[in-house]
C-alpha cells in the first residue's frame, strides 16, 4: 500500500466551500505528502468547471499528483470534463462503497462530488475512504481496466 499520495484538488464556485474543508484535511491527513489546488479563487469566481476538471486531470497525467479531487455543483461536470483528458479514469460517487469501488474496480485516480447533492460531513467521510484504497494490479478487474484503456488507445474495445 502506498504510503502517501499527492492529491490535485480544484472545484468552480459551486464546489468551492466544500473544497476549502477537504484541502485542510488533506493537508492534515498523514496519508497525503502533498495538495496541489487548482480551484477558483474564491466563490465569485465563475471559471467554467471544465477548465478546473481537465487542470486537475493534466496533473494526474503528468505525474504531478497521484490522485485528484474534484468539486462543482453536482461533481457530474467535473467528472466529464477530467474523462476528456486521455489516461484519467474520474468517477462520481456519493456513497462508500462507490468510492470503495471506484479505485479497486476501475482504478479511478480523480473523485469528483457534488456539494449541491451531499452535505459537507459526507464528503469528508467519503474522501477519509478514499484515502484507503488503492488499486491491485494483481485483481480480476485489470483486463477490465486494460478495456477501457485499450478503447482510448485505438478508439475501440476488444
Amino acid at each position: 500500500m502506498k504510503s502517501q499520495f499527492r492529491v490535485v484538488i480544484g472545484s468552480d464556485e459551486a464546489g468551492f466551500a466544500y473544497k476549502k474543508v477537504l484541502k485542510a484535511d488533506l493537508e492534515a491527513d498523514p496519508r497525503v505528502s502533498s495538495v496541489i489546488d487548482v480551484a477558483v479563487g474564491d466563490d465569485a469566481d465563475k471559471t467554467a468547471y471544465p477548465s478546473i476538471g481537465v487542470a486537475a486531470a493534466e496533473k494526474v497525467v503528468a505525474g504531478e499528483a497521484d490522485r485528484g479531487l474534484l468539486l462543482c455543483g453536482t461533481g457530474l461536470g467535473v467528472a466529464i470534463s477530467a474523462n476528456k483528458v486521455k489516461g484519467i479514469r474520474a468517477v462520481t460517487a456519493h456513497d462508500a462503497y462507490s468510492v470503495e469501488r471506484g479505485v479497486l474496480s476501475n482504478n479511478a485516480q480523480v473523485l469528483c462530488m457534488g456539494q449541491r447533492v451531499i452535505g459537507r460531513e459526507l464528503t469528508r467521510k467519503l474522501t477519509d475512504e478514499w484515502l484507503k484504497h488503492e488499486f491491485d494490479p494483481s485483481s480480476a478487474s485489470v483486463a477490465k481496466v486494460g478495456a477501457i484503456t485499450s478503447y482510448e488507445d485505438t478508439d475501440s474495445c476488444d
